[in-house]
């Protein structure tokens, strides 16, 4: 199976190609996942300022006990919902790094 320098040279522009797309891809999915840690951050940050002035604010050690109990709940159920879009985009990353290299994998793969 020897190949001519024209089917090498095809199969090295494919590849770059593919590299180029994935660049592409990849960039978008990266921006994503820094706007959403940028405001999740940003939303963690207003919550904890805001519980700590109502802290600041209780009249009473009961009133304090239920703001710290909703701040934490309100915590783990952002947490929660920032984790689990996280791990969607870290997914989306990794799709589009790879999906040039499908299309490129079948034109160097006969029969794939």
């Amino acid at each position: 199976m020897v190949k001519t320098f024209d089917e090498m040279q095809k199969t090295s522009n494919a590849n770059v190609d593919a590299t180029m797309h994935s660049f592409e891809g990849v960039t978008k999915a990266t921006q994503a996942i820094a706007i959403e840690i940028a405001d999740y951050t940003k939303r963690s940050f207003e919550s904890g300022t805001k519980t700590m002035e109502n802290l600041v604010g209780a009249k009473s050690l009961d009133k304090a006990f239920e703001v710290q109990t909703e701040y934490a709940r309100a915590a783990y159920e952002d947490y929660v919902s920032y984790a689990s879009k996280l791990g969607e985009l870290y997914t989306d990353l990794a799709k589009e790094a790879f999906k040039p290299y499908q299309s490129f994998a079948t034109k160097v793969i006969p029969g794939k």
